[in-house]
């Protein structure tokens, strides 16, 4: 088997929302039961030698502004050796429906930028970005589905350049639910576009775990 990268001792630390938060904060701390312990569960059966300090920063609700917000005490002061960051569904939820806290992808892109500008500054160099995502394929033109699907491309290339600006690694989530919703209802993964059962979970573990062996 490959060299894994993560080493003895080292820091991975994930952040988020609901989708890294799911239950971590209650029955299911401290990692929950979604992909962030399921991407930590198959490090483990994978490479045993390894001792990898692990923790799960996800909040439910939260946007980017929120993990702007609360970035030092989250991220910088933990000194991670290795972050992944999945954020974007509830900033574009938020400006489709006017809300008071929405984070329009302006803000979205600049608040990004914030993060990871504190973050290459603080000496965190591995760094995983995780694109938002929606499992959905109404596409009819009359749903409020259909509007989330046209205004997330703009998040997801958002996080694309960030990708690409700070030479992170990356895990197109959309993408690949898109092949796996060729085969399979979008049922299959979530009871609804933004939060996956188990399965859905699985995929964007397996997903992680590929970006960060690299």
């Amino acid at each position: 088997m490959a060299k894994f990268p993560v080493k003895s001792g080292q820091l991975f630390l994930c952040i988020g929302d609901s989708i890294t938060d799911c239950g971590r904060r209650n029955a299911n701390a401290p990692y929950g039961d979604g992909y962030v312990s399921l991407f930590r569960d198959s490090v483990i059966a994978r490479h045993p030698e390894l001792n990898i300090r692990w923790l799960n920063r996800g909040i439910g609700g939260n946007t980017v502004v929120d993990l702007k917000n609360r970035w030092d005490d989250d991220v910088i002061r933990e000194k991670p050796d290795w972050l992944s960051i999945k954020i974007g569904i509830n900033d574009l939820h938020r400006t489709k429906d006017a809300q008071p806290t929405a984070v329009p992808p302006e803000m979205f892109r600049a608040s990004y930028k914030d993060i990871l500008d504190r973050t290459k500054a603080a000496g965190i160099k591995n760094i995983v970005l995780i694109d938002p995502f929606y499992l959905s394929t109404d596409k009819t033109g009359a749903s409020n589905r259909t509007t989330v699907l046209k205004m997330l491309p703009d998040y997801v290339g958002i996080v694309h350049e960030m990708v690409k600006a700070y030479k992170t690694r990356h895990v197109a989530t959309q993408e690949i639910f898109e092949r796996q919703m060729k085969f399979r209802s979008p049922n299959d993964f979530a009871p609804e576009p933004v939060h996956p059962y188990r399965l859905g979970h699985l995929i964007i573990a397996g997903a992680l775990y590929d970006a960060v062996a690299g």
